[in-house]
């Protein structure tokens, strides 16, 4: 199939496609059928099996692909995606580095502040180590 065949197809169209036997990877709202190309990527099949059946575009664009690569694109050309068909898209949870710093403030469960609750001591200690902290720095950023 060549570039001018134009045939339009659904993100779910091509997600079906994303084992090693039959890899296809969306770049630039276009299909590719790379699975004959798995073995001859230069970072190595498991790069395009993790965006296996997806739009891989960002990664494609983030891996700074030049004109060679974008030229061979060509030769896998399955067809054109549809834009208002839903993506299909398997990623992988949001990890602790990707949540912004100072968002979320550490919550210590409710106390009754009486001696010999251990939930008034570690408020104490976090307190003074605080107030340590800050008086460290206050003095330290004078000098």
């Amino acid at each position: 199939m060549g570039i001018s065949d134009n045939k339009i197809l659904s993100f779910t169209d091509v997600s079906v496609h994303n084992n090693p036997k039959d890899c296809w990877v969306i770049i630039n709202a276009k299909a590719y059928d790379v699975t004959k190309f798995l073995d001859d990527h230069p970072g190595g099949d498991e790069v395009l099996l993790q965006v296996a059946g997806e739009d891989a575009s960002e990664e494609f664009e983030s891996a700074g692909h030049g004109s060679a690569a974008r030229l061979m694109l060509d030769e896998y050309y399955v067809g054109e995606i549809d834009p208002l068909s839903s993506p299909v898209k398997k990623r992988a949870p949001p990890t602790q580095l990707s949540v912004k710093r100072n968002t979320v403030t550490p919550q210590l469960p409710p106390t009754t502040n009486k001696p010999g609750n251990n939930h008034f001591i570690i408020k104490l200690v976090v307190f003074f180590l605080a107030l340590g902290m800050a008086v460290g720095l206050g003095l330290y950023s004078s000098n």
